[in-house]
C-alpha cells in the first residue's frame, strides 16, 4: 500500500503566539486517535518555530548555513504526517479532516505527495 507525506505549511506571521488552543488540541487528539486506529497514520509531529531552525544550502560547490527565523518565507513547514493509504483520494480525505479541526483564524496548507518507493 502506498505511503503519503503531508507537509503541513503554516503562516507563522498569523499563527497565534500562544499556539493551538486547548479545544484545537482536543479535536486534533481525537482525529489522530481515529486515524491511528484505522491503520493509516505511520508518524506525525509538529515542528518548532523557524526561529529555532537553520537552513543548510549547497550552491556552486559551497555550503552555507543560515540561522532562523526565515522572514522571507510566508509559509513554512510546521509539521508533517506520514500516512499509508490505499490511494491519493484517501490521503486527501484524511488531510481535509485534519485541516477542518483548525479554527478559522488559522492559515494552514497541506501539500500531499506520494512517497516514491524503490
Amino acid at each position: 500500500m502506498p505511503r503519503y507525506l503531508s507537509l503541513i505549511q503554516i503562516d507563522e506571521s498569523t499563527a497565534p503566539a500562544e499556539g493551538p488552543s486547548p479545544e484545537l488540541m482536543q479535536r486534533m487528539g481525537e482525529l489522530l486517535e481515529e486515524i491511528t486506529k484505522a491503520g493509516v497514520m505511520l508518524d506525525t509531529a509538529g515542528l518548532t518555530p523557524t526561529a529555532q531552525g537553520k537552513r543548510v544550502h549547497w550552491a556552486g560547490g559551497e555550503l552555507s548555513v543560515t540561522d532562523g527565523p526565515f522572514t522571507e518565507s510566508k509559509e513554512v513547514v510546521g509539521g508533517y504526517a506520514l500516512m499509508q493509504c490505499k490511494d491519493m483520494a484517501e490521503a486527501l480525505e484524511w488531510t481535509k479532516r485534519f485541516l477542518k479541526v483548525h479554527e478559522e483564524h488559522w492559515t494552514v496548507t497541506c501539500e500531499v505527495r506520494e512517497i516514491a518507493e524503490g
